[in-house]
């Protein structure tokens, strides 16, 4: 049985891994999304949750079935402590390549991103990564049989990156979504009306998640999707319209932000 999480629970809680679907396992937290994409010629681990949650999230692979060793690349969807802190250290028990975006790229090598972040001030700084490599837009991450396709995802982060692939069992085969985090929130010193090209970008990614051929949406915080229920089985775990339904969600958020801003009362 899943081990059960507090409806409070906070980003580092430890949680049982879940099954996703076919070669696709859920082996984050009870807040983190973070997910294995296995074959034989290795694994591709996204996300990573704190640092405090890195051995966790080792002890979820192993139990599993699969070894952290065998982890060849590891791939973020933003430069944020809940989702990369524990890089560092799973890239140390694995070897692993690391890919990022350019500006969370430059994050990962620094333990922090740059005022680039819209939540730069109240930001918490993180293990420095190692064997970080810089991701090229739109270039799909190639490993064995496995394809992994790149979506940029500026908005929530200046390095955002979404990820989608097709897992398989038997004749029947799906595409999962992990797209990044939607949520237009800022400090205190951040404008999104001073940052043009960036919400143009933003709009660009919610339109591009909105796009996808979305069988299974994942999603970076669980409960942004209900994703654990899911798992469980207490909720249909696909949905071809999610997508769809999430970029909504971060649009009207974003839409709100710009008005609130345009009226003085945001941030």
């Amino acid at each position: 049985m899943p081990t059960p999480c507090a409806e409070d629970a906070g980003w580092s809680d430890p949680t049982t891994p879940r099954h996703v679907f076919g070669n696709t396992w859920f082996v984050g937290t009870c807040s983190i999304g973070a997910f294995l994409v296995t074959s034989p010629q290795g694994h591709v681990l996204i996300d990573a949750a704190t640092a405090e949650a890195a051995p966790h999230i080792a002890a979820n692979i192993r139990a599993s079935g699969f070894k952290v060793e065998d982890i060849k690349t590891i791939l973020v969807t933003h430069e944020h402590n809940d989702h990369v802190g524990g890089v560092s250290e799973l890239q140390r028990l694995s070897g692993a390549k690391v890919l990022a975006r350019s500006a969370a790229a430059d994050a990962l090598k620094a333990g922090i991103a740059d005022r680039r972040d819209p939540q730069f001030d109240i930001a918490e700084r993180f293990p420095v990564v190692a064997n970080v490599h810089t991701q090229v837009d739109g270039e799909a991450v190639v490993l064995g049989p496995l394809r992994i396709d790149h979506l940029p995802n500026t908005g929530h982060t200046a390095g955002g990156s979404g990820w989608a692939w097709t897992s398989c069992e038997g004749e029947t085969c799906l595409r999962i979504v992990y797209p990044d985090s939607v949520t237009a929130i800022s400090d205190k010193t951040y404008r999104y009306l001073d940052h043009p090209a960036h919400v143009a970008a933003f709009r660009e990614t919610l339109a591009r998640i909105k796009a996808q051929r979305c069988d299974i949406l994942l999603t970076t915080h669980v409960q942004a999707s209900n994703l654990l229920a899911r798992l469980d089985g207490k909720q249909a775990l696909v949905d071809a319209d999610a997508c769809k339904a999430y970029a909504d969600r971060g649009l009207q958020v974003l839409e709100k932000r710009l008005m609130d801003e345009k009226n003085g009362v945001a941030p």
